[in-house]
């Protein structure tokens, strides 16, 4: 019977943990505008570390 609890209770417990995870994970609205700034950023930081190598 204790054996069934504990199993219960741990199983439970990382069903809550991923149940939790899954519903605070929160998708970015972006604008337009911060999107193509992103882009070109990373663009920017993808042709320096072309240039380094």
């Amino acid at each position: 019977m204790t054996f069934w609890l504990i199993t219960f209770a741990v199983l439970m417990f990382i069903i809550s943990g991923i149940y939790f995870i899954y519903k605070s994970a929160k998708k970015f609205n972006l604008t337009k505008e911060q999107l193509d700034k992103i882009k070109q950023r990373n663009s920017q930081l993808d042709e320096e570390d072309e240039n380094k190598d």
